[in-house]
């Protein structure tokens, strides 16, 4: 019968300390590039923007963050602006619809229509 020869397997060979050591360069690798595409992706989705504050310049990691950070406070600032003014109407009407009823009302507990009654009405129906 001929000598066997048995192979073992690296990782067998390996302490856990030694694996993590062979390990964390790949997964470091990994992250960085999940961050290098993130950020290749914002400059692409931003284009615009940067050709307003920085036309014609390179642009480095850094520059491109700020950009994106500048560029998202400014759209949330014009959303606030927006839902206060949605917000202002919306309660403006409401006031209007409550003073309405309440003027409704008020000229609906006397019987005798005078003129000046029938023109509030119409106005306030306008």
């Amino acid at each position: 019968m001929a000598p066997s020869t048995v192979f073992l397997e690296p990782d067998n060979l390996l302490t856990p300390k030694e694996k993590n050591k062979l390990r964390k360069p790949v997964v470091e690798k990994m992250r960085r590039d999940r961050i290098n595409s993130s950020i290749e992706q914002l400059k692409l989705l931003l284009e615009k923007e940067f050709q307003r504050h920085q036309p014609n310049s390179k642009l480095e990691k850094a520059d491109i963050l700020e950009v994106a950070v500048s560029y998202l406070k400014q759209q949330s600032q014009l959303q606030m602006k927006r839902s206060f003014h949605k917000s202002s109407q919306f309660d403006f009407r409401e006031g209007y619809s409550r003073c309405l009823q309440e003027a409704f009302y008020f000229l609906s507990l006397h019987k005798v229509r005078t003129e000046t009654q029938t023109k509030l009405l119409s106005h306030f129906q306008k």
